[in-house]
Order: C-alpha cells, then sequence, then structure tokens
C-alpha cells in the first residue's frame, strides 16, 4: 500500500508529505495529523484528499495559505472544483485549489469590511464562459451553505474566471485581457460585417472558443501550428473579405498586447470568421 512521508503538521487534518518516489504533496484527511510526528509515515487509507501542486512554490503557497485560514475553506474550493471537473469533464489545474480558496477568503474577508467591488467584465463572463458562470453560481450556494456568506454574482463571474483560467492553464492576468480580447474581437467583427452575430449558434460558440484558445497561445511561449504558405494564399485569395477582418484583428493584438499573429492563426482566424458571418450575411 502506498505510504506517505510526514514533513510537516499543518494542522489535524491536513499535513505536507512525501510519497514514496520523493513527490512533496499536501494531505486532506479528518484527524490525519492528530497525535503525529515529523518523519512518521501514513498510510494511503487515512488520506481522503491529494493536492499535487505544479511546483515547490505553489505547493509553499498553499501551505503558508492553510496554515493562516481554517481548513473548512479549503473543502469549500475542493467541493466547487469537484462540481467544475464533473460538469464540464475535465481536469482543473491544480494551482486552482490555491487560488479559488484564497480569493473565497479574501471574498468574504472584503465582504465583512464593506471593501466589495464591481466585477467590470461581468457581462462578458455570461456571455462567453456561461458554463462556467453557471458553476459560479452554485458555488455561491456550496459557500452560503458551507461558511454561512451570501456574495454577489459579481464574485460568481470571479470564481468563473478562476475555473476558466485553470481549464486554460494560464495566469489570471492573461485571463482578464483574454476576456478582452474576446469582447475587442467580436466588436471588431460586428463592425466590419455591420451583422449581428448569432450568439445560439454552434458556429458562434465554435468561435468562442477559439477565441479563447487563440487568446491563451498569444500569451504563452510554446511551438505555434506549423504555417502553410499555400493555404494562407488561397484563403487570402478566396476569402479575401473575412481575410481582411482578420488583418485588422492582428493589427488589433499588435497595436494593443504588442503581440505577433502568425499566418498558422490568420488561416485559422479567417475560416472561423467565414463560418460565423456567411449565414447572417446570406440571410
Amino acid at each position: 500500500m502506498e505510504r506517505y512521508k510526514i514533513i510537516k503538521i499543518i494542522n489535524n487534518n491536513i499535513i505536507c508529505s512525501v510519497d514514496e518516489k520523493g513527490h512533496e504533496l499536501i494531505l486532506r484527511g479528518k484527524g490525519i495529523g492528530f497525535g503525529c510526528r515529523r518523519g512518521e509515515w501514513i498510510k494511503k487509507d487515512k488520506v481522503e484528499m491529494v493536492y499535487r501542486m505544479e511546483d515547490a512554490g505553489a505547493t509553499n503557497k498553499l501551505q503558508e495559505l492553510l496554515s493562516t485560514i481554517p481548513p473548512l475553506y479549503l473543502d469549500v474550493s475542493t467541493e466547487i472544483i469537484t462540481l467544475a471537473e464533473s460538469t464540464l469533464n475535465r481536469r482543473l489545474n491544480e494551482n486552482i485549489y490555491l487560488t479559488l480558496t484564497d480569493h473565497i477568503h479574501f471574498a468574504i474577508y472584503r465582504k465583512k469590511e464593506n471593501m466589495e467591488y464591481k466585477n467590470a467584465l461581468l457581462w462578458e463572463i455570461k456571455h462567453f464562459y456561461p458554463a462556467e458562470y453557471q458553476l459560479g453560481l452554485r458555488a455561491l450556494s456550496i459557500i452560503k451553505e458551507n461558511l454561512g456568506e451570501t456574495l454577489s454574482t459579481d464574485e460568481a463571474g470571479f470564481i468563473a474566471l478562476h475555473i476558466v483560467n485553470a481549464e486554460l492553464d494560464t495566469k489570471m492576468d492573461n485571463m482578464v485581457q483574454i476576456t478582452q480580447i474576446i469582447s475587442s474581437v467580436l466588436s471588431i467583427v460586428k463592425d466590419y460585417y455591420e451583422i449581428e452575430l448569432d450568439e445560439n449558434s454552434l458556429d458562434y460558440e465554435r468561435f468562442i472558443t477559439h477565441l479563447k484558445f487563440f487568446g491563451q497561445r498569444l500569451f504563452h511561449k510554446g511551438t505555434s501550428a506549423k504555417d502553410d504558405p499555400a493555404l494562407f494564399h488561397m484563403l487570402k485569395e478566396q476569402y479575401f473579405t473575412d481575410f481582411h477582418c482578420a488583418e485588422q484583428i492582428r493589427d488589433y493584438i499588435r497595436d494593443t498586447f504588442r503581440r505577433e499573429v502568425s499566418d498558422s492563426e490568420m488561416i485559422f482566424l479567417t475560416i472561423h470568421l467565414h463560418r460565423v458571418t456567411a449565414q447572417r450575411i446570406d440571410s
């Protein structure tokens, strides 16, 4: 049976440990740390939850946070994260255990101190991330039930952003910028084609999804799709109207965020623009 070696006891229910391969973990379990000492081994059957952070820095930050707030906050964020992963049918980046727990704790502190603030991106969050926003609303119910605090729908939006951030595995600051990119790109598209997009269509949903990952790629250093010069020039000629709109989007990205849009990204933008606008223009 797998065992874990205690390296630090945070409280009776949470300890920091290493597994048999030397990986540092945070373990949660009822009474798991009671009467134990550093260096002792704990069997897996005593562990209710294992938190594997992506690096030592994140692990240390979570340890520090858990040493200063009641364990119930971590229980609440764990319930929200489990619900999100089940609903979205995908694994979220482990750092959300740190960021969401910290956010909920600080949100309740701000409310008690009459320091609540508005979510300037609430409209965009509702429209661009509807599934995550609904999870944010359900999170408010979980917080109310377990912590006895009623938070505003602005906080549902903030929680939704944390969930999207963990889905895309990007920084929270970048997630705000990505949301702004989606909003600005849609404005460019509507002004350029002089149409209203059908927000209930599958093509619109695909376009929003593409823009999420397009924004993620802009702020992530990594390999992008290989450029295809032949396809690039073919689309530029065949879909010249859509390509010109993509050029306007490229210029906006360059001027606002000092990021370059590759030819491969221009190809995908042009294709999505053609799909999302064709039916509205033809009708």
